[in-house]
């Protein structure tokens, strides 16, 4: 192997494994997975005491239409307490209005979802014992759920004694800008395609974070009080390197209302930042450290972190293509710039297929050739990690804000 071929095998490999794991994991998850069957330990008869755990900051004027929207879905036994986080308007107030318990919390120098989540999670812990949960879901107070959904959590978090993951979508927004079309559909692939394909294997399911169920004893225990922008990604993976990994539940749907062009670049901004700086924490530790001992599944939780966001793999392998094609054009063997090519256009195989078997609900066919136009404007979210990761919790605006 000459020096030219060992330089386009370094670029085109690590790519390829990456197109390779991608396609795999949307692969397997085409297909909706099986609802469990409760086991014996689990007395259908025996109500769940459950709490609805719902962060809220500045969420007065939809709160109330959550709160109203959830009720059908809650049991005789079931409670739903609203931190209302560092709020300015009036939140705390309509959500006792409409029914739920309220906590308030006023700190402006500890900011974020994981301090709001854990200021509730102690104020639970307070409770007398006979009001002390079962199981505790997490929701954010943007966010509809099917009415089954709670019941299915509740049930499958204790049948399972693991935290659950909910199959967290946005609405279908059909007439939407082709960029939020673009973006669901992204979303999509990364909360239930991709979810599935993890249960496929077998491996640990990602937090999401809303539609999160746990046993009570587990979240007691969590480490919650953090500013971290994705606090449920490293949640997650906090537990799972615990023995607690999160599964995933297909059967239960939450729901949430789609933003605009602009708040979805800020949302990406957040997210995408928040998980590339866990990903480079977590990812390859959990990978390398996993297949020395051959636990292959634990493994791929690390495989599936160093899979960079939709776009921001496409950049990277077109970049790789562009490099390894002027390599081989210069003397290099062309088998690493064929290997690239193969697992590339298999993960956009993977990608229209899973757009047939039921991303349609969210991009039209019109919008799916506007994806390169996407990429690009995705481009500027990379290039603010050169000057540093967004690191800034910020409330995302909603369409009817």
């Amino acid at each position: 192997m000459n020096g030219l071929t060992l330089l386009s095998a370094i670029i085109a490999a690590p790519v390829s494994l990456l197109f390779g794991a991608f396609a795999t994991e949307t692969s397997l998850g085409l297909r909706s997975l099986t609802a469990p069957a409760p086991p014996p330990s689990i007395n259908p008869d025996r109500p769940i005491r459950t709490v609805i755990l719902m962060p809220a900051h500045n969420e007065s004027a939809g709160i109330a239409a959550i709160l109203d929207a959830l009720r059908p879905a809650l049991g005789a036994h079931d409670r739903v307490l609203v931190v209302a986080d560092n709020c300015s308007d009036d939140t705390a107030a309509v959500a006792r209005a409409a029914g739920a318990d309220v906590t308030e919390r006023v700190d402006a120098d500890r900011r974020g979802k994981g301090y709001a989540l854990d200021h509730g999670r102690n104020v639970i812990a307070g409770w007398p014992a006979a009001d002390q949960p079962d199981v505790v879901i997490i929701l954010d107070a943007d966010c509809t759920v099917e009415t089954d959904a709670l019941r299915r959590l509740s049930t499958a978090a204790l049948a399972w004694n693991a935290p659950v993951q909910a199959a967290y979508l946005m609405e279908p927004t059909p007439h939407a800008g082709p960029m939020v079309q673009i973006s669901n559909f992204a979303f999509f692939i990364k909360n239930v395609v991709r979810q599935r394909g993890l249960a496929r294997i077998g491996a640990p399911a990602l937090l999401t974070g809303t539609g999160m169920a746990f046993p009570w004893p587990l979240l007691a225990a969590a480490p919650l009080a953090s500013g971290n922008i994705v606090e449920d990604l490293a949640l997650g993976v906090d537990l799972t390197q615990a023995g607690h990994a999160p599964r995933y539940l297909d059967s239960a749907q939450v729901w949430s209302e789609p933003a605009g062009e602009k708040a979805t670049l800020t949302q990406r901004t957040r997210w995408e930042h928040g998980f590339i700086a866990t990903a480079r924490k977590f990812g390859l530790p959990i990978l390398l450290g996993n297949a020395a001992r051959l636990r292959i599944r634990q493994a791929w939780l690390g495989l599936h972190l160093t899979i960079p966001p939709l776009a921001m793999l496409f950049v990277i392998g077109a970049a790789a293509g562009l490099v390894t094609a002027a390599l081989t054009l210069m003397g290099a063997h062309g088998w690493p710039l064929v290997l690239l090519a193969m697992t590339g256009l298999a993960a956009v195989v993977a990608l229209l297929m899973a757009w047939s078997g039921g991303g349609k609900r969210f991009i039209a066919a019109s919008t799916l050739a506007r994806i390169p136009a996407y990429i690009l404007w995705k481009i500027p979210v990379y290039l603010k990690l050169v000057k540093g990761p967004e690191t800034r919790w910020v409330r995302t605006e909603r369409g009817g804000d």
